[in-house]
């Protein structure tokens, strides 16, 4: 039997109390979050995909010891979305380690209708062109009418599809081929879109 969760942050005991009830209350709230299991309690269902497993020989006085580092993304289909990594001397421990570091850098999502072919007002792709980098390699999303699906590389349907987006023009520039890299520019494009402060008519998909 598990034992039972015993928060240690602000943040862990407000939500074992009941006093945040959503994953939307809790990063508003500001409060640093440093306990995973206070997304497990917020979004149950909450679903996972490795992105990225390497193994990395390093040199030591006995020999060569593998180690592996683990890409990992979490997220629940509906507006929250995190990316996250470990490095470990085991596969298994290194993947539930980099699952854990995800959820600590989990973001909500902006999603809408920005797109001037549809006018649907759903929440299907996003509501403006964003842009996110990570090392050298850049991306730009933009939204895209229902039906186009995910016009992007394979790394980014899966944590765009994890975060809810249905529909979206994706563009790369740089070495894109690195999944890590890819990976943490499409997050930094969706974080920088969290981030940014949108009109009332433009948050209701411009209905």
């Amino acid at each position: 039997m598990a034992e039972e969760w015993e928060p240690k942050t602000r943040l862990g005991m407000l939500v074992k109390e009941g006093k945040i009830t959503s994953m939307k209350e809790a990063l508003d709230s500001r409060l640093p979050l440093k306990e995973p299991q206070i997304v497990d309690i917020l979004l149950p269902e909450l679903e996972d995909e490795v992105l990225d497993v390497r193994m990395v020989q390093r040199m030591t006085d006995s020999g060569r010891r593998p180690r592996f580092s683990v890409a990992a993304v979490v997220g629940n289909r509906d507006g929250f979305v995190g990316i996250g990594m470990a490095k470990g001397k085991e596969v298994g421990p290194t993947i539930r380690k980099a699952i854990d570091n995800a959820k600590l850098h989990i973001i909500e999502v902006k999603r809408g209708c920005g797109s001037w072919e549809c006018g649907c007002g759903q929440p299907h792709s996003l509501l403006i062109k964003t842009e996110g980098r990570s090392g050298s390699a850049r991306v730009t999303l933009k939204p895209a009418p229902r039906g186009v699906g995910l016009a992007t590389g394979n790394t980014a349907k899966i944590i765009l599809g994890l975060a809810g987006v249905k529909d979206v023009w994706g563009f790369t520039k740089g070495h894109t081929k690195t999944t890590v890299n890819y990976a943490y520019a499409v997050y930094n494009a969706l974080k920088n879109l969290s981030a940014t402060r949108m009109h009332e008519e433009l948050s209701r998909g411009g209905e």
